[in-house]
């Protein structure tokens, strides 16, 4: 009976860590939480467990669970993996182009243009998931997107405040991927893609970047 709210708690958690609500290490008490969301605590604990399963949460015995610590190697090794798989879901997305699905990612690429524009950081972020999203649709590989869906929450941690500053190189970016895609041209849609998951790397402060000293 806790399935509906459960998974809008779950939701809600994995929004703030992703956005940065909460920190690296700030710890998540079950009693604080179920009364900032207004539920109960059985909710509140099966959120935590899941998002533990997704690399976003760290539960220790007797201590509870807190935001997990994203280091600099395991910033770096996801970074790695995530840069070639994009590569490679761009790929198989210029492989397969369905009209269908590109006549509505042209959309979202134009709503994202304007919001980059505007400055609506809450409308961007949102649809530069959206897009990333439907290029894995396009792609149709279900085993790929699922992959790419959990490697995208863990360094969308690292790199959404920067999205946000770049926020039109990155659109740029996106648009140069699409139109490789559309073009059915596979190898510069994988090298635009990969190049894409790097400068997002670069663009993090140098203290908070991957490959940063320490």
């Amino acid at each position: 009976m806790h399935s509906p709210l459960f998974a809008l708690v779950t939701d809600r958690l994995r929004e703030r860590i992703l956005k940065g609500e909460y920190t690296s290490g700030t710890r998540l008490v079950e009693g604080k939480l179920s009364a900032e969301l207004g539920v109960s605590r059985i909710p509140v604990r099966e959120a935590l467990r899941v998002l533990a399963a997704e690399g976003l949460v760290h539960i220790e015995p007797r201590r509870g669970a807190s935001v997990a610590k994203l280091s600099p190697n395991i910033a770096s090794e996801i970074v790695e993996v995530r840069a070639t798989l994009e590569g490679l879901n761009a790929k198989l997305a210029a492989q397969r182009r369905d009209p269908t699905l590109i006549a509505e990612i042209k959309k979202v690429l134009e709503e994202g243009a304007r919001a980059a524009a505007a400055g609506d950081t809450e409308q961007f972020l949102r649809l530069n998931a959206r897009f990333h999203e439907l290029l894995g649709n396009i792609a149709a590989n279900s085993v790929l997107q699922d992959i790419m869906r959990s490697l995208r929450e863990r360094t969308d941690r690292l790199f959404a405040p920067y999205n946000v500053v770049r926020a039109r190189q990155n659109w740029e970016e996106h648009a140069q991927i699409l139109q490789a895609v559309i073009d059915g041209d596979a190898d510069l849609a994988a090298l635009l893609a990969t190049r894409h998951v790097h400068n997002a790397a670069s663009a993090v402060e140098p203290t908070a970047r991957p490959d940063a000293p320490g």
